[in-house]
């Protein structure tokens, strides 16, 4: 799917002459041809694409300057942009998961098709499920196979204490997103979409909550809209229905940690036991960040022991410092729960 993402977009940009899109998309050919150990392969591309001069020595393209929304109170910027670096050879999915995904990249890649039958890809998807399971890495993915930049909501900012400024802030985002064509992610979108008839919020929630539902209805631009929450349960339930789609991650099956090992540990020479059952138990329970910090740790003491390759005790050792840290974040999540009920701390969020 990569390499041909990779090909259509490098032929319609010389197709259409953008220089610029040919240009990136040539480099993200080189990349991915040195992560897979190219590097003779990657070198001769270099020297084609620059000639003689170092890659490094070229001028970096200049963005055009955009109108980023900003917050009328403090001034900080509505929106945080930045470029994809994660694509679908860097992620594990569960099959269903993986399957709504392929069709989404679909439809947005023949959206021109769709169009002239009156329809519109999929733009409004709901990510949930615990953290550390690959909702943020998935909207990233996206907008690296649809050669598109990421637009992060920033809720620190969004999220105001004057009356009505809150929803002020998302209209400007959704004129935003109006105007460009971004993969938006609103993240920790429980902060702005919770249930109305809670009795412990306050009215001034709930007039948020409607006027994100009526900005989401109204929204007509080329930008895919992917909200990403860990507390599903906390959503208001009309929340629910303005989506296309709704994509729940879980923590790895032991079949998926073995394609997250595979994956993780490709570039990295190593004498560990894949395809053993009882190897992979060693990670049961764990997220796939968790995994991914264990794979970097041990990665890490092997460059630090400057040992050859990666061992079973250096991924042992890795893993044992990561179920520590696991288990003091428990204790605090739990500590923090309790004195929520004892309501000495639990209060609603300024909106």
């Amino acid at each position: 799917m990569a390499e041909g993402r990779l090909l259509r977009q490098l032929i319609k940009a010389g197709a259409q002459g953008d220089g610029d899109s040919f240009r990136r998309a040539a480099e993200e050919v080189i990349r991915d041809e040195r992560a897979k150990k190219h590097h003779l392969l990657a070198n001769d591309l270099e020297r084609v694409l620059y000639g003689e001069t170092s890659p490094q020595k070229v001028p970096s393209q200049i963005r055009p300057i955009r109108d980023v929304p900003r917050d009328a109170e403090r001034g900080l910027d509505l929106v945080s942009i930045r470029e994809p670096v994660r694509t679908l050879q860097d992620i594990v999915l569960a099959d269903e998961n993986r399957s709504i995904l392929d069709e989404v990249l679909i439809e947005h890649g023949r959206r021109e098709v769709l169009a002239s039958y009156g329809l519109r890809p999929a733009s409004r998807l709901l990510f949930c499920g615990p953290p550390g399971c690959g909702k943020t890495t998935a909207a990233e993915v996206i907008a690296a196979e649809l050669s598109l930049e990421i637009a992060v909501i920033r809720f620190d900012a969004v999220v105001s204490s004057f009356l009505g400024e809150t929803a002020a802030n998302l209209r400007k985002v959704f004129e935003f997103l109006e105007r460009e064509h971004v993969v938006a992610l609103f993240d920790e979108f429980d902060a702005i979409g919770k249930e109305r008839e809670d009795s412990s919020e306050h009215g001034e929630l709930k007039r948020v909550v409607n006027a994100f539902l009526q900005m989401l209805d109204s929204f007509r631009g080329r930008s895919l809209i992917i909200a990403a929450t860990n507390h599903e349960q906390m959503l208001d339930l009309a929340i629910w229905r303005r989506f296309d789609d709704v994509l729940h991650f879980d923590k790895p099956t032991l079949e998926q940690v073995k394609e997250l090992l595979v994956t993780k540990l490709r570039s990295v020479r190593h004498e560990l036991p894949i395809s053993n059952r009882d190897f992979l138990h060693g990670f049961k329970g764990m997220s796939h960040a968790d995994v991914e910090r264990v794979v970097i740790r041990a990665i890490k003491l092997m460059v630090l022991k400057e040992r050859e390759f990666l061992t079973p005790d250096l991924l042992e050792e890795a893993r044992g410092r990561e179920e520590k840290r696991l288990r003091l974040v428990t204790k605090r999540q739990s500590y923090g729960q309790l004195r929520g009920k004892s309501g000495r701390t639990a209060r609603s969020p300024a909106v």
